[in-house]
């Protein structure tokens, strides 16, 4: 297993969305682990203080080759990063390791006709909020003294499928752009592959979101962090999931939130099925009285996010807890009552 740092600069960064087209930016084995770095912000570089623009950043924005500009979204991706022996219809299982700022500074930004209420502020509003990174804290940019605590994930964890240009905003059974703030450090997340080599992307930081993301972005912040990725040929999967060290975490979209609701309750039914060994009714059942549906993110048009919180402490046996990684049995605690 081998350690590598997958630093970002024009050779490695894609704009604005998914491609089988693009070239890898790092080829890793099953077992590696990656020092990732990630940059925010391409679409308000002209309006950011000098903090926010280091001369890495300001290289990509000015000299981005136009082959690395994929689609019409507004996100950075560091990647794709191509796993040997990945084939469609593997599973990757990456395995988050730490996430956190590497800049003192986020933004918030509403864009016109975006958001949950793009009919109550339709007018486009952009603050740059102060991060305190030894205190891990945000400070509300309204002179209230609020300070609201870092939780940083990333917002955009996703794999390449067929199609050839795909923005980057809506997220689906690829991953992408899901918003989750519970992708944190000590969750490993189970993605689908769809091509040779998985092509995995990583960007849009979060220092902190509450669920739904309702004005349209978080505290978007360049950010650096480390993964571990397993490539898993024992597991099929329909749709990602997660888990955290309290939870499995089963998401859902949809184009509306009554349909991404609807699926991840579907998806939730499913998994309940096929890892912990439940019968469809009693899965739905179960559904019903122990599992919470939050609200993801109602913001990345055309598909909304809900997902499903299973408490681990409910399951007896889970079949997914262990895996090979280099030729070893790795062995997780399993959730006890």
């Amino acid at each position: 297993m081998t350690r590598h740092l997958l630093k970002a600069n024009c050779k490695t960064v894609h704009l604005g969305g998914f491609s089988p087209n693009i070239e890898p930016a790092l080829r890793v084995d099953s077992g590696d682990r990656i020092d990732i770095e990630t940059y925010s912000g391409y679409y308000v570089a002209d309006k950011a203080p000098p903090e926010f623009l280091t001369p890495e950043f300001l290289d990509i924005c000015q000299n981005l080759p136009p082959n690395r500009k994929v689609g019409p979204g507004p996100h950075l991706l560091t990647g794709p990063i191509y796993v040997n022996n990945a084939e469609p219809g593997d599973v990757l299982e990456i395995h988050i390791e730490d996430v956190y700022p590497s800049l003192p500074v986020g933004f918030n930004a509403i864009r016109a006709g975006w958001g949950a209420l793009p009919e109550y502020f339709p007018e486009p509003k952009l603050r740059f909020i102060s991060l305190d990174l030894e205190q891990k804290t945000a400070e509300f940019p309204t002179g209230s003294g609020i300070r609201i605590p870092l939780h940083p994930f990333f917002g955009i964890i996703g794999v390449a499928n067929a199609e050839i240009n795909r923005s980057s905003i809506p997220p689906a059974r690829y991953g992408g752009n899901m918003d989750n703030q519970e992708l944190q450090p000590g969750t490993r997340l189970f993605l689908p592959v769809f091509m040779r080599g998985g092509l995995l992307s990583i960007g849009d930081g979060h220092s902190a979101q509450g669920d739904g993301e309702v004005d349209g972005t978080a505290i978007e912040t360049s950010m650096n962090g480390t993964i571990q990725i397993i490539l898993r040929k024992d597991l099929f999967l329909i749709f990602p999931f997660a888990e955290t060290p309290t939870h499995i975490v089963i998401m859902g979209f949809g184009r509306t939130l009554d349909e991404a609701f609807e699926m991840a309750v579907k998806q939730t039914v499913y998994w309940l099925q096929k890892f912990a060994g439940f019968q469809e009714e009693d899965a739905y059942v179960l559904c019903s009285l122990a599992v919470n549906f939050r609200i993801t993110q109602a913001v990345n048009n055309p598909q909304k996010g809900v997902h499903g919180m299973i408490p681990k402490c409910i399951l007896l046996d889970v079949n997914i807890i262990d895996h090979r990684v280099g030729g070893k049995m790795i062995t997780r605690d399993r959730p006890k009552n």
